[in-house]
């Protein structure tokens, strides 16, 4: 089992000055869900190398046990630290991607051909996609093979309106993840602000925020061991 995961390379939040990337949860609970079930990891970016951290996913509110162990991890920090060039990636050798969020991918992997015909090559060979908070953005320009929206009558979540005002960030990102989604027509659900929720639409996997990172790991493994695919 060999699975791509895909970061951002985007470091700035908007206009406010303020830095942002990946955040560390959203990769961190998927690399050991990943490792534990014995999967070989790629990490990949746009612009290759060290990708942006989000700093504030390092605070100590939102650190897990699995955040401090990734960071206490040098053969995954040094793994982070050389990601590949994501248009050096060739989707056949690989079984599955994940995407973690973080508001970094609004503005760079939304708008990558390379992530939108990576994407699209994984569900034409039949394998599993899976994207959890905002990573679901990036969907907003990949299409099926007849040119429609992907997400088009598809069951979907990602990070809701309320959770984006929640941490004020409403008018500072360049779209919202939860109206995108409705507008291209997705069959959006959402659980409570915060709270695990996870969707899985045949081989589309979603999750809503950080708390659903695990969750949505799991269930892209479980896709792996030969559940029903569609």
């Amino acid at each position: 089992m060999k699975i791509l995961i895909v970061l951002t390379s985007h470091d700035q939040l908007g206009d406010t000055g303020r830095k942002t990337g990946f955040w560390l949860e959203e990769l961190a609970a998927p690399y050991y869900t990943f490792k534990d079930a014995g999967a070989t990891l790629v990490l990949a970016s746009p612009k290759g190398g060290q990708p942006p951290l989000d700093p504030k996913s390092t605070e100590p509110d939102f650190q897990t046990d699995l955040t401090r162990r990734f960071e206490a991890d040098a053969d995954a920090t040094a793994q982070l630290a050389s990601t590949v060039r994501l248009d050096s990636v060739d989707p056949a050798d690989f079984d599955a991607v994940f995407y973690p969020g973080g508001h970094g991918p609004l503005w760079d992997l939304a708008n990558d051909r390379h992530s939108i015909a990576l994407i699209e090559a994984f569900l034409a060979a039949n394998k599993p996609v899976a994207l959890v908070c905002h990573a679901p953005g990036v969907l907003r320009d990949v299409t099926t093979a007849e040119g429609t929206p992907l997400v088009a009558g598809r069951k979907v979540t990602g990070f809701t309106n309320s959770e984006e005002a929640g941490v004020g960030l409403t008018d500072v990102v360049p779209f919202l993840v939860e109206d995108m989604l409705k507008a291209a027509g997705g069959e959006y659900s959402k659980g409570p602000d915060w709270g695990s929720y996870v969707v899985r639409d045949g081989l589309l996997i979603t999750g809503q925020n950080p708390s659903s990172s695990a969750e949505t790991a799991a269930a892209l493994v479980k896709q792996l061991g030969g559940s029903d695919q569609a």
